[in-house]
């Protein structure tokens, strides 16, 4: 790679692709939607804790109190929902989304990047071997690495064969006539 800077020629050399991590191997994958579910995973994180702080200050300077046992049962209910479950809910949705997806060629082993519940990106290795594409399709899985769901969207994937290597694909198919006919 040439450059030129104010005029003077500056050459640089580097032996590893962009697309290269020293650990994981090659880049084959990369989600397109990363930044929003960390940033709406990060928006419900911080409305539930924001919820938690105010909630007593509003109950204390507002004065709300409700006469029935069952109203306050009700109204407390209504925000522990929404302070408790709606983050719990987005992060058993997106758990299994891939960011980026590493493929080692001479081990022959993936890397998937996921967002933790801490939001701190999370690898998981695993052979090609050990993916399972479910019998069923399912709403937010792909396929499963060992028992963890996993989700791709097949369209960002840069190169098709690897795809469908991940996926098993390329595999020849054995087809044994005799169990058949039985």
């Amino acid at each position: 790679q040439v450059t030129s800077f104010l005029g003077v020629a500056v050459r640089s050399l580097c032996t590893s692709s962009p697309h290269e991590h020293p650990e994981h191997g090659r880049l084959v994958y990369k989600g397109n939607l990363a930044k929003a579910v960390l940033g709406v995973r990060f928006f419900s994180y911080s409305t539930s804790i924001f919820n938690l702080f105010m909630m007593p200050y509003i109950m204390l300077k507002t004065g709300i109190g409700f006469e029935s046992l069952l109203i306050q049962a009700a109204f407390y209910g209504l925000i522990g929902f929404f302070t408790f479950v709606t983050p719990v809910t987005l992060h058993v949705l997106t758990k299994g989304y891939v960011i980026r997806l590493y493929y080692k060629d001479e081990m022959d082993t993936y890397t998937a990047i996921t967002y933790n519940a801490i939001l701190a990106e999370k690898a998981t290795v695993f052979h090609q071997k050990d993916v399972k594409i479910p019998d069923i399709t399912k709403m937010f899985t792909t396929f499963y690495a060992k028992t963890k769901s996993m989700l791709v969207n097949p369209l960002l994937f840069p190169n098709p064969q690897d795809y469908n290597h991940l996926m098993g694909y390329d595999k020849s198919l054995y087809f044994n006539l005799e169990e058949e006919e039985e």
